[in-house]
């Protein structure tokens, strides 16, 4: 299984990460993807990677941080992505919820990563959240421009973005929302997407998936969102795994198989 989402640098994994890494192992995790949240952060996400043969990294600035990096250039992404274990550029994107900075800002932050992902051809991970005609928009202009790899991660938006990032060629990754008692609306767009399309992750530590929910969240947990999501599209777990993790090295094109 490949956990295409983990935050292996946040605070919650400082005192212990050796044993989260062992038990992702041993629950069959073969594979995971660093997550940069802040440029600032590239190089402890980037060392982690360099630690283990079987983690990866990406570079990037989520949405609520465009605000402290009004100057990251797509050259300084594009310096970054050189670096043999990075895979994709982001999380980038859009969140209108909490408001952290400005929608101008990560308009042209959200831009500013589109084009490092042009340059480079990974692939751009995309975090929307009440935003999703916006993201919308604006994947769809930049690639009728230049054609691009995306994944929409973590997804929780509505039909419609689904079916207009689906027609981009976008990948949709699921995460322990998907297993939620009253998650009606996410399972209902997920029950929507190709196979082929699916991807999958924990977003650790945070999104705990059902059974686990409350507590602190990791790659070992990824069998929970496996589980919930071969229930709602009727295939065996194993043939889920299976089927995500060839999607993800698919998208993921940089990543060894």
């Amino acid at each position: 299984m490949f956990d295409t989402h983990v935050n292996l640098h946040a605070e919650a994994f400082e005192q212990d990460l050796p044993d989260v890494l062992a038990r992702a192992s041993e629950a069959g995790i073969t594979r995971m993807l660093a997550i940069c949240d802040r440029f600032d952060h590239f190089e402890r996400v980037r060392q982690i990677a360099e630690g283990a043969d079987n983690i990866f990294a990406t570079v990037g600035t989520h949405p609520h941080h465009a605000k402290d990096f009004p100057d990251l250039t797509a050259e300084a992404l594009i310096a970054a992505a050189a670096h043999r274990k990075v895979v994709a550029i982001g999380e980038t994107g859009l969140d209108q919820h909490y408001g952290y900075s400005e929608l101008e800002a990560q308009i042209a932050s959200l831009k500013t990563h589109i084009r490092a992902a042009q340059e480079t051809g990974l692939p751009i991970i995309i975090h929307t959240r009440e935003a999703d005609s916006e993201t919308a928009d604006i994947l769809e202009a930049a690639h009728a421009e230049q054609a691009f790899p995306i994944l929409l991660h973590c997804y929780t938006g509505g039909h419609e973005l689904a079916r207009r990032g689906l027609a981009l060629g976008a990948y949709v990754s699921a995460s322990g929302i998907l297993s939620f008692r009253n998650a009606h609306d996410v399972r209902d767009v997920i029950s929507t997407v190709p196979l082929d399309r699916l991807i999958v992750e924990t977003d650790c530590p945070y999104l705990a998936p059902v059974p686990m929910r409350g507590r602190r969240n990791e790659p070992a947990y990824l069998p929970h969102v496996i589980s919930a999501l071969a229930k709602l599209k009727a295939q065996s777990e194993a043939d889920m795994a299976r089927i995500t993790e060839e999607n993800a090295l698919r998208l993921f094109w940089k990543v060894p198989a």
